[in-house]
């Protein structure tokens, strides 16, 4: 009983072990510098950027009134949220005639590339900020002493920034445009009852558009985190080192240059 009691307590023991190893060999104090704090930053907004466009989802509506007696008032009400494939949102359109009671319609446009594409980035930049927080502060001796590590990072870093400006402003664009489709006057104007005399068509719910508002700003938030970062990471690439070498070169032969005519 001793001995299975005792190789239980030391498997139980070997992963704590592994956990208090992997915890004591963080230097937490990397976070203070801007390489390490930034992609501290970096991480957070990703998450609220992919987040807040993720789980967006809005109402729309209208109302309609036929002159018609026997027909009652009818209330239209739509949501849609991400991806924001209008096209195959669905919502019925009363009629006012005696023959059909309503009709199926659709919303207008397909806005799921821009907003895939944004959240898709949030995401890619979530996981690799995880891991280059995991370099820096576990294995930043093997950061420093390879030279790859910092030339992959600083590239990574570049396209990250160019991608970030790219899904932030296409978002945009793309949220503006679910906007107007998502207006109960965009509603009303394709609903062909609306446009005679049989009926009256009026707005009903204006969808809140304030999270999508606020994951655009994320991203642009973004943007401007990992360019700043990039100069961090550049410094810590052999290109910055040698740009230094080469100025001190300079400087010394100018230097020596100098001594030579004070001499003659």
């Amino acid at each position: 009983m001793s001995s299975t009691e005792s190789s239980s307590r030391t498997a139980d023991k070997s992963p704590r072990q592994q956990v208090d190893r992997l915890l004591v060999g963080l230097r937490w104090r990397r976070l203070e510098e801007p390489l390490g704090f930034i992609k501290v930053l970096q991480w957070l907004f990703a998450i609220f950027a992919f987040g807040s466009c993720g789980s967006y989802s809005g109402e729309t509506g209208a109302t309609v009134r036929c002159n018609n007696e026997a027909k009652d008032v009818s209330t239209i009400l739509v949501s849609f949220g991400y991806p924001f494939r209008l096209n195959r949102v669905q919502y019925e359109m009363p009629l006012c005639d005696d023959e059909s009671t309503s009709k199926t319609m659709h919303l207008m446009g397909d806005f799921s590339a821009p907003a895939e594409f944004f959240v898709t980035l949030g995401i890619f930049s979530f996981f690799y900020t995880i891991a280059a927080l995991v370099l820096y502060l576990r294995f930043h001796n093997i950061y420093t002493e390879n030279r790859r590590f910092p030339l992959v990072d600083f590239c990574v870093t570049v396209s990250f920034t160019f991608f970030w400006l790219v899904a932030a402003a296409a978002w945009g664009k793309g949220l503006t445009d679910v906007k107007g489709a998502t207006r109960p006057s965009s509603l009303t104007a394709a609903m062909s009852v609306c446009h005679g005399e049989e009926a009256v068509c009026s707005a009903g719910a204006t969808p809140s558009m304030g999270l999508a508002n606020i994951s655009v700003l994320f991203g642009f938030i973004s943007f401007f985190l990992w360019a700043g970062n990039c100069w961090f990471v550049f410094k810590e690439t052999p290109w910055h080192g040698q740009g230094q070498d080469q100025g001190q070169g300079a400087g010394q032969e100018s230097a020596a240059e100098q001594g030579a005519v004070e001499k003659q």
